[in-house]
This record gives C-alpha cells, sequence and structure tokens, in this order.
C-alpha cells in the first residue's frame, strides 16, 4: 500500500465510519479521527507553525499526544518527540543543535522555546503529503558523546511497517495498544504501523497493562511484562505480541502458545525507524532474517545495514549528517554471525573486554542474568583489575524487596568462573537518563567511583 494523501484522510476515503482509534473509552472512527487533526493542524498554524519548522514535543503518551503528533505532522513540522523526565541540563546542551522553533509541552515544562498550546480551530489546516519531507526527530544515545537525532521521512516510517506487516499479521479488525513511547523509535513504530495497514489503536493514560490491553488485539511488551500477564490467570485478547528487551525463553513462547498468543522478536535500530531482522519467537538466541526492504552483511564481524527505512541522517544546526559510510552502508558497530541465513547479535563491538585473557562480551552475561524473575534489566560493565586486567561488575533492576546477596549463587551454574560478576550493584535512579539508552560508560565511571573511592 502506497499512499497519495495523508494515511489518515486516505483511511476516511477508503472507511470513514470503521473505527480508527480508541483514546481512553473514546472511539473515534476515521472521519472523527480526520475532523480531530484538522482542528489541532489550523489551530497549530494559527500559532504560526509553518511547513519545515521544528517541533518539541515533551509528553508522555496520552490520546493528547498522539493527536498532536498527527496534527504537527499534517502542518509539515519536523517533530522532535522528548521524554519529559530527560534532565534540564541535557536539553539545555542538545536542543540549541536541533533548529526548533516551537515546543509543546504536555508532560513537564520547558522554557526555552515559543509555547505551543492544544487549541482547535473551526475548519482545516495541512500541507501537501510529501513521504519524502522529514517528519520525524529521534534521540539515540551511541556509545558515548551527547545523544544524536536521526531524522526520518514519513516514507521511511511507512517502509519500517511494511517490513514488520509482512511477518506480523494486523488485519483492519485487529486493534493494537500503544504500549511504548512516542519518543522511541520503537513506539513510532507502532503508529506508524496502524496507519499503513488501517487498522485500529488503543492509547490509554497510564494504568495497569491488563486493564490497558482491554479489547486489544496487539501489543508490543518485554518478556517481563507478558509473564505477568499469562500468570495472572485473566482472560486476555491478545493474538500476537512483539517481544523485545531480552532474550525470549521458550518456556514463555509456548506458554503464550497454548493462549493463542504469537510471539515475534527481531532486532532494530533507531537509525532505521525500528525493526530490521526479526522472526516468530522460537527460544533460539537468532534475530531472524532481514525483513522486506532491509539488507544486512557481516563485515570483519560487525552488522552493516541498508533500508528503505534508513535515517535522513542525523541531524546538528541545520544540516543532515550522512550515516553511512563510504561504501553506501551503515556500519552498527555491532558484533555478529550468521547460521543458516539466520542474524546473531553478539554484542557491541566497543563493549568487549578481556579478563584474564579471557574475551566477555557483556550482552551475553546480561542475557544470562535477565532470566532471573526478580530482575528488571541488567548491565555488565568492566571493573579494572591489576591481576586480571578487567573483571566483571554486575548493575541490576530488581523488583523492590530484592535479595541481590542471593545472586552469585543463582549464577554459578550458568555462567564460567571467569564470567561470574565479583560484585553485585543496584542501578542508581539518576542514571536513568530519563529514557535514553542507559550510557555504558557513564555506568562504568561510576562503578569504578564506587569500588576503587
Amino acid at each position: 500500500m502506497s499512499f497519495t494523501d495523508w494515511p489518515w484522510r486516505h483511511w476516511r476515503a477508503q472507511c470513514a465510519d470503521k473505527p480508527a482509534l480508541r483514546l481512553n473509552d473514546e472511539t473515534l472512527s476515521w472521519q472523527q479521527l480526520c475532523e480531530r487533526i484538522d482542528r489541532l493542524a489550523a489551530g497549530f498554524h494559527e500559532q504560526g507553525v509553518q511547513e519545515g519548522d521544528g517541533v518539541l514535543l515533551l509528553a508522555h503518551n496520552h490520546p493528547q499526544t498522539l493527536l498532536a503528533w498527527l496534527a504537527l505532522l499534517q502542518c509539515g513540522a519536523r517533530i522532535l518527540p522528548v521524554n519529559p523526565q530527560l534532565p534540564h541540563p541535557l536539553l539545555d546542551v542538545l536542543l540549541p543543535q536541533m533548529t526548533l522553533r516551537f515546543a509543546l509541552v504536555l508532560g513537564g515544562n520547558y522554557a526555552g522555546l515559543v509555547a505551543l498550546s492544544m487549541h482547535e480551530m473551526p475548519g482545516a489546516h495541512r500541507v501537501a503529503w510529501q513521504p519524502s519531507r522529514l517528519a520525524s526527530m529521534t534521540l539515540t544515545s551511541g556509545s558515548t558523546g551527547l545523544p544524536k537525532a536521526a531524522v526520518h521521512t514519513c516514507a521511511a516510517h511507512l517502509a519500517s511497517a511494511r517490513g514488520v506487516l509482512s511477518l506480523m499479521p494486523y488485519g483492519d479488525e485487529d486493534d493494537w495498544l500503544l504500549s511504548l513511547p512516542l519518543f522511541h523509535v520503537s513506539g513510532q513504530g507502532i503508529l506508524w504501523r496502524w496507519l499503513q495497514a488501517g487498522a485500529r489503536l488503543t492509547v490509554r493514560e497510564k494504568q495497569p497493562l491488563a486493564q490497558a490491553l482491554e479489547g486489544c488485539t496487539h501489543a508490543s511488551l518485554v518478556p517481563t511484562q507478558l509473564w505477568r500477564l499469562l500468570n495472572a490467570h485473566q482472560p486476555v485478547a491478545l493474538k500476537a505480541v512483539l517481544l523485545g528487551g531480552a532474550a525470549i525463553p521458550v518456556d514463555l513462547t509456548q506458554q503464550a502458545r497454548q493462549q493463542g498468543i504469537r510471539t515475534y522478536c527481531g532486532y532494530g535500530l533507531t537509525e532505521f525507524a525500528s525493526t530490521v531482522c526479526a522472526k516468530e519467537a522460537d527460544g533460539e538466541p537468532d534475530v531472524g532474517c532481514a525483513l522486506p526492504g532491509r539488507e544486512v552483511q557481516v563485515v570483519d564481524g560487525e552488522v552493516w545495514i541498508k533500508a528503505q527505512s534508513m535515517a535522513s541522517g542525523y541531524w546538528r544546526d541545520g544540516a543532515l549528517i550522512s550515516l553511512t559510510n563510504d561504501r553506501g552502508w551503515f556500519a552498527t558497530r555491532d558484533r555478529g554471525e550468521w547460521h543458516d541465513g539466520r542474524l546473531t547479535i553478539l554484542g557491541r563491538m566497543d563493549n568487549l573486554f578481556f579478563s584474564g585473557g579471557e574475551g566477555i562480551q557483556p550482552e551475553s552475561l546480561e542475557r544470562v542474568i535477565a532470566r532471573h524473575p526478580q530482575i528488571n534489566q541488567v548491565f555488565i560493565v568492566p571493573l579494572d583489575d591489576a591481576e586480571f586486567g578487567q573483571r566483571p561488575v554486575a548493575v541490576v533492576e530488581c523488583e523492590p524487596g530484592t535479595d541481590i546477596t542471593r545472586f552469585p549463587a543463582w549464577v554459578q551454574d550458568k555462567l564460567a568462573r571467569f564470567e561470574q560478576p565479583v560484585h553485585w550493584l543496584v542501578l542508581p535512579s539518576e542514571l536513568k537518563n530519563g529514557g535514553i539508552k542507559i550510557s555504558r560508560q557513564a555506568l562504568k565511571q561510576w562503578v569504578a567511583r564506587l569500588l576503587k573511592g
């Protein structure tokens, strides 16, 4: 499906009265959705928003956030969605490079730009549909330094959506919960799959997951969330779940299948508008095959990608900085291997360290440790050691009340002796970084200060 008009206007022409969107308990048809977008776009235009303007959107997921996003797109704006929890000193350094004119603040506060409000006006405003227009700027952490903003067109987002939908059925009677924030590319992926498929989307204010999922057939979750849902013994309407964030245990996929839920997993990057490789989850460590519209190769152990969903570049001071190397590929700095046509990601090339002459890839240890039911996330960082060179330290975020002194015994039969962490530490809240990926460099420095100081 390729569009000749804004996707929501396309679907209005096809099926105006069909339910398109659930905002909390309010259901909008495609006709009603278009009317809301038209009025909001007219309101933004009245406040001065013009085609090509950069707009900061400081917001958590909320019905208003989704409507604002679509209306700003229809104005031709270039949207930078940001987590309201991002520290202000970081914003003060980051935002001047982003060439922004306005800020729409629906959560938190920010006074550094001209403020927009959600003000509906009679009538309508829209610029022409141009799928190659720059549409979004999404922060990506990188291994070091300031976050960068990967800039995508609508065409790139829709190409990403088509690839995922070629594997994962999402019919016009299905309903996907917007369970991931729009300031992450994974949340944007849900939005564009909905628009590509002409299906239904549900956006709810923060509430327990089981409640938010009421009436939804599709969701994007981490394995821990799915475990809790399945073990709550409450009926769910889910048919398909896209899993991310950790290794997928076989037991989980089997239990889901018994309840009629198909599970999928894969590998994605902000620079490629979410998922690049994917498969139906089978408990194997690989991330599946390249989806349609993507090309993947491994060069000297490093994963290289080119795709229709690739960002136009990184934005800095009004210019786009190319992502590709001199051979036209994006070199990911991820270590990978092919096995029977399927890609296995070993970890970041930058993260590999040596302990007593043995190579340690932190991500491989993290996949094992993350299987513990009380661990929500884990990072292995190296600590300098006079005898071994470096030793592994585990930094964990756990369920409340967890006794971390029990973890060393738990990993004894799961990790080689040289892989077993010499210290276990609780992840401090000041390093959570407002939803952008946690910096391993910052973690390493924190561990060194704590244990050497």
